[in-house]
């Protein structure tokens, strides 16, 4: 019955892209198949995943995006909310359409995306993919919904993607904005819905990125643009800047922008709109008629930089400097670079110890600058984000053929990358028990065995991991290897909580320096600022602050400006009261005998005993 099903497909889209192009009422899906057929030369009855980029290509191809990377992940993170429970994946994809940032749906949905390679660094290009949401959209650069059997290929029919294309500050394609939802219950009424929050989102993105780029000039908002029409300019009234709707509404081009064109032929501004924020003003067209009501906003002026902190006779410069900056003035970590600093160039492994958003690799990344090995590759891998079939090939490199769907040229591997520099696996308790025991071989040998390879290669590393997991506790139940763990664990260095830092404020001031530099903290928001946990650490803090820096009006950032989520203040505390309810009901459940509790509860008895004592829990009841 399958079968029927794709030879009809098939049959569909040929017959359809047989037809003569240009008829009359066209749909977009017939017009995509036809360029599939005809100009792509696809067959709709290919199978296969799509090309998937290395880690390092990922950099590579994300490098020049980084900026509007930056702006778009708090709304992207905040479609992903929204939408997280309706099973939608959320995307934001490169011109070409390969995917950069990804946000997976949670349980069984993320498992069917993750089967079918839909994740960061998969391409679906419509040249390669044929008819699919994301490729179609960026290919006519507009919005669109691909629903089921509209795609190409038919391995695809079980999805529908709703994706809107991204501009960026010149009106030149960015990429896309994509939601991709594996539900065969969600009817098309609703990912036209998804697709219209989809499109707010994006544009809210290119309006705050417009902003950041030209935050140095004034900014006018066109009437009934919604927020879109804005063109940027000078102290002079000289147009140094266009979204791409005013381009289209005023014919701008490329050339007329860089030679200056006075705002006045473009629109009249009552001189006296010189507001110090930004202000609801009436505008007139440049012939003088009333146009209706648009918005001003001054520039957010730079500050003046601060002067460079003077030399501390106690503090040791050079080298070690990356990793003071990262301690500040918390005892804890200062302690920990202290013993880093007597280590210095050892090769010695160190396991960096944290929550999730803590700061790891930054702190990886100081420790590699900090070392003899500053001048070679430091070379990252998040184990936790890496599917299990890809680890192997990533981390070990390939020869050519080695595998069906390797590279003609093979891959070098990441662990051979990094030789002669250091190798950061991240989130490494999450590395599968069998790639474990392959690392551990490099680490005792010192040589890799790429995957279908006739001899080994031999590599200078200097590793080091970090987790957010108990390894210990994870060796003693077998579901982290022991001897590994010992090889990894030659010094540990523990990453406090932002919650737990004694400079917590230093720290906050810090960031947001960085994200939100033209603009200062209200008290209220202060207040907000230190008494919530941030779940999220250092990653949740920079995206709230480079948020607020994005929608904040009048240079200041109050307590409306963060967005952090309802609950958050007792998010850590909960945490720990439902962990310790879980253990109680289980410890009163087994009469008090450990051993019982800890087999009910999936635990190492050792495990169990750690989490009594931390969690002050009485053996007596």
């Amino acid at each position: 019955m399958a079968n029927l099903s794709a030879s009809n497909h098939v049959a569909r889209v040929l017959s359809t892209a047989s037809q003569v192009a240009g008829v009359e009422a066209e749909s977009r899906i017939a017009a995509s198949w036809r360029r599939c057929v005809v100009n792509h030369k696809l067959d709709p009855a290919r199978r296969g995943p799509p090309q998937t980029l290395t880690e390092a290509e990922i950099r590579h191809v994300a490098e020049p995006m980084e900026e509007l990377i930056q702006v778009a992940v708090p709304e992207l993170e905040d479609l992903a909310r929204l939408l997280r429970d309706s099973g939608y994946c959320v995307n934001l994809a490169d011109p070409n359409a390969t995917m950069l940032v990804s946000r997976l749906p949670e349980g069984d949905y993320a498992r069917m995306f993750l089967e079918w390679k839909i994740y960061t660094g998969s391409n679906f290009a419509e040249t390669f993919e044929g008819t699919n949401g994301l490729g179609t959209a960026l290919a006519e650069q507009r919005p669109i919904i691909v629903h089921g059997d509209e795609h190409f290929r038919e391995q695809w029919h079980m999805f529908t993607c709703a994706v809107s294309p991204l501009f960026d500050h010149a009106g030149r394609l960015a990429g896309a904005v994509n939601i991709s939802s594996c539900r065969s219950d969600l009817g098309r009424g609703a990912h036209e819905l998804a697709l219209a929050v989809t499109t707010d989102a994006t544009r809210r993105i290119e309006r705050s990125f417009f902003r950041r780029r030209y935050r140095a000039s004034w900014i006018a908002t066109l009437p009934g643009s919604d927020g879109q029409g804005m063109l940027a300019y000078d102290d002079d009234r000289r147009v140094v800047g266009a979204c791409r709707s005013a381009r289209a509404a005023f014919g701008l081009t490329d050339a007329m922008i860089s030679d200056g064109i006075d705002l006045s032929r473009l629109i009249q501004l009552d001189e006296r709109a010189a507001p110090s924020s930004e202000e609801r003003v009436a505008l007139r067209r440049a012939d003088g008629s009333p146009w209706g009501h648009g918005r001003v906003a001054p520039p957010l002026r730079a500050r003046s930089p601060r002067p460079p902190p003077a030399p501390s006779r106690d503090k040791p410069a050079g080298r070690f400097d990356g990793l003071h900056r990262l301690a500040g003035h918390d005892p804890v970590l200062i302690k920990g670079v202290k013993r880093l600093m007597t280590v210095g160039n050892l090769d010695l492994p160190i396991l960096l110890h944290g929550e999730t958003g803590a700061g790891k690799d930054v702190f990886a990344r100081a420790i590699h600058a900090a070392s003899n090995r500053a001048a070679n590759n430091y070379v990252a891998l998040n184990c936790a984000a890496m599917p299990e079939s890809l680890i192997d090939a990533e981390l070990f490199g390939y020869e050519a053929g080695a595998f069906t769907g390797a590279r003609r040229e093979g891959s070098k591997g990441l662990i051979v990358q990094a030789s002669g520099g250091t190798l950061f696996l991240d989130e490494i308790g999450d590395m599968p028990l069998a790639l474990q025991t392959r690392l551990l071989r490099v680490l005792e040998n010192r040589e890799v065995w790429p995957l279908g390879a006739l001899k080994p290669v031999p590599v200078d590393i200097r590793l080091i991991s970090a987790t957010h997991r108990d390894l210990a506790a994870m060796a003693e139940d077998g579901s982290f290897r022991a001897d590994l763990y010992y090889r990894l664990r030659g010094m540990e260095v523990r990453l406090p909580a932002l919650r737990e830092r004694a400079d917590k404020r230093e720290v906050i001031a810090q960031i947001a320096d960085e994200e939100a530099p033209h603009y200062r903290i209200a008290p209220d928001a202060w207040a907000q600022l230190m008494a919530y946990p941030f779940p999220g650490n250092m990653r949740q803090l920079r995206h709230v602050l480079r948020l607020a820096g994005c929608t904040a009006e009048g240079g200041v950032i109050g307590e409306a400006d963060l967005d952090l989520p309802v609950g958050g203040r007792a998010a850590v505390a909960d945490h720990d009261a439902a962990e310790r309810a879980m253990v109680v009901d289980a410890l009163r459940a087994s009469g008090g005998r450990v051993t019982e509790a800890a087999k009910a509860l999936k635990l190492s008895r050792a495990t169990l005993y750690r989490k009594i004592k931390a969690l002050k829990i009485g053996l007596d009841g």
